[in-house]
């Protein structure tokens, strides 16, 4: 199978932590795909309407795009029910906790791209403090409520970890950890998971 994407994007490198905790990460090869917001992809568009990352080609050659997708198939060609439960509320509550992560992805990169792929002098000030409390807000309801999940591999907590991991990496000026010692307590531990290890960003 082949995930056509940028480990550096916290939606390509969820799909690929959740291969390597189901135990086919070594099936999923990384066929690196660049994106700008202002330049279009057209390999990629051939691909996926969308032409957003990540896109998965599975072995039989269909194709499929959006993370939580994605996510959801490698659970089940891997015959997977710890990440993701089938059924009842756990399966709610681990989906509650995957859209959460996702959510601070959205508004991380969202940020990331307001202020890299925009001039300065066009920057939307009042759109990034809107989306920093968004960020804000989200850690501090991890923080508060969702302990007992977040002790738990879920495909969950495998949001939560990687996109904490991604705002070390594109913001580590703000310092999220500080008035959160249960998130930061939970980060440390799951990023030393092998599937996490695997899967490291690259140096700066």
């Amino acid at each position: 199978m082949k995930i056509h994407g940028d480990i550096v994007s916290p939606y390509v490198r969820i799909c690929l932590v959740t291969g390597h905790e189901t135990g086919i990460g070594d099936r999923l090869e990384l066929v690196a795909t660049d994106v700008r917001i202002a330049t279009a992809n057209e390999p990629l568009a051939r691909l996926s309407p969308i032409a957003q990352i990540p896109v998965l080609v599975t072995d039989d050659g269909h194709v499929l795009h959006d993370s939580r997708v994605i996510v959801d198939y490698i659970c089940h060609v891997s015959d997977n029910r710890a990440l993701l439960p089938t059924e009842g509320p756990a399966r709610f509550r681990v989906l509650t906790l995957q859209a959460i992560g996702q959510g601070i992805a959205d508004a991380a990169v969202s940020y990331r791209n307001e202020i890299a792929q925009r001039p300065q002098a066009l920057h939307w000030q009042a759109w990034l403090d809107r989306l920093q409390l968004r960020i804000d807000t989200a850690l501090d309801a991890l923080e508060r409520s969702w302990a007992s999940e977040l002790g738990e591999t879920t495909v969950g907590s495998i949001a939560v970890a990687v996109v904490l991991s991604y705002l070390d990496y594109r913001f580590g000026h703000w310092a999220w950890r500080d008035q959160r010692p249960g998130l930061a307590a939970f980060h440390e531990r799951f990023a030393i998971r092998p599937s996490m290890e695997k899967t490291a960003l690259p140096k700066r």
